[in-house]
């Protein structure tokens, strides 16, 4: 019978890696790579009979360690989960059907709900906001150049029906403090890739494509039925373009 693993990588995550791990205990094997947790993390990992707990650096591209945990399972099929998703009684035995009947694919997408502040979002672009997570072992892996990158699978690649929760930033203090690692980090990918400050970046990337994102994601994506929650979810993504190549251009001026 084909085994499954489920790995998650974590820093300072203790209001809800317990929430995480609790959705993933159908699983064969958990790894938990804890990246410097100054919080309660590892305390609360350790609780859990079924989990294994790493130490790594915390690395500013999360993709390294994501790679580092797959490296530790020896399962058949592996699941990667965030700290704060959860996989849902549905999905998980959607992803049990799947693996013991002799799945036509390699790799598998699936829907994920973002619950902003409360709330989920069903517009604006937000849902179904398909991911690519469950993959036989050896057949996907990240390239760790970006750490929103996708992983390459070698292989077919097919759909699972079941979403999965994403509660990113239960509250508004959480998504500013994401937002601030978010940016530093794509500001130091185009610096290190040699971005040029012209005329033309500084107008797409201040002007043209934040004001262009909004407007898809809270007109024409009907993000405006989210109440509150979906404006300020529209506005922070085009804002965070803004501030990332605002930081961009702080960093250039340092070096």
């Amino acid at each position: 019978m084909p085994t499954i693993g489920i790995s998650m990588i974590a820093h300072n995550e203790e209001r809800q890696i317990a929430n995480a791990l609790k959705s993933a205990a159908f699983a064969d094997d958990i790894v938990v790579v804890n990246c410097e947790s100054i919080d309660k993390t590892a305390e609360i990992v350790k609780g859990f009979e079924k989990v294994r707990l790493f130490d790594r650096p915390n690395n500013k591209n999360l993709n390294v360690n994501k790679s580092f945990g797959f490296e530790q399972l020896k399962t058949d099929w592996i699941f990667y989960l965030d700290p704060d998703e959860i996989i849902t009684p549905e999905l998980a035995e959607e992803i049990k059907t799947v693996i013991n009947s002799d799945a036509k694919h390699v790799a598998y997408r699936l829907p994920r709900k973002n619950i902003f502040f409360g709330r989920w979002l069903a517009h604006g672009s937000q849902y179904p906001d398909t991911q690519l997570r469950l993959f036989k072992r050896g057949h996907a892996a990240f390239a760790n150049q970006h750490v929103h990158e996708m992983l390459k699978v070698d292989g077919s690649t097919g759909n699972l029906q079941q979403p999965f929760e994403h509660h990113p930033y239960p509250e508004i203090a959480d998504y500013l403090r994401k937002m601030i690692f978010y940016t530093g980090f794509q500001a130091e990918f185009w610096h290190n890739s040699g971005l040029s400050a012209g005329i033309f970046n500084t107008l797409r990337h201040l002007f043209f494509r934040p004001y262009f994102r909004f407007l898809r994601r809270y007109l024409l994506k009907q993000g405006f039925r989210d109440g509150w929650q979906g404006f300020v979810a529209a506005a922070g993504d085009a804002f965070q373009n803004v501030f990332s190549y605002a930081r961009f251009l702080e960093l250039r001026s340092r070096k």
